[in-house]
């Protein structure tokens, strides 16, 4: 079926983007000494390697973005594939429940890392590009690590997934 973009309606471009898998990013950092997450299956990585950059959407709405984009340096931690529990509870409208529990590893620059995460990145924030009723962050990559044992949380069709082996 092709459609106009007069068809295009919110609900069914929803589905249309639910149905393209993507990985799933926890951006956390301390800021006036309490712990902030965001997160997002819009990010990307390979942005740019020259600096090294990687980039996420969020929405315009988020009461979340505009105190994480005041840290120094936000940690990103790449889901693994057995956290998608972690993932809900991290996304909770109850900012106060979302570390309820949730042991994190805090960098001296305020970035916060997950444990059992596939990748992690220390980073700033580079520079944000209005995207409709979206910002694009790019963020700069200051330090890295990658767990080649853990395989990343995979979010397709409004569902978690893992990849097959």
């Amino acid at each position: 079926m092709i459609m106009t973009s007069q068809s295009l309606d919110s609900q069914v471009l929803r589905e249309t983007f639910a149905h393209f898998p993507s990985g799933v990013a926890a951006m956390t950092a301390e800021v006036d000494g309490l712990a902030h997450a965001l997160v997002a299956s819009s990010f990307t990585v390979g942005v740019s390697l020259e600096p090294a950059l990687v980039m996420f959407a969020v929405q315009k709405s988020s009461g979340t973005w505009p105190i994480l984009r005041q840290a120094t340096r936000v940690g990103v931690s790449i889901l693994g594939q057995d956290q998608g529990a972690l993932c809900r509870q991290l996304a909770n409208r109850d900012k106060d429940a979302r570390f309820a529990g949730v042991e994190v590893h805090r960098l001296d620059s305020g970035a916060l890392l997950l444990p059992n995460a596939s990748l992690w990145f220390e980073c700033s924030v580079f520079d944000e590009h209005p995207a409709g009723d979206h910002d694009v962050v790019l963020l700069e990559i200051h330090a890295l690590h990658l767990d080649k044992q853990t395989s990343p949380l995979v979010f397709h069709d409004s569902a978690f997934r893992q990849l097959a082996a």
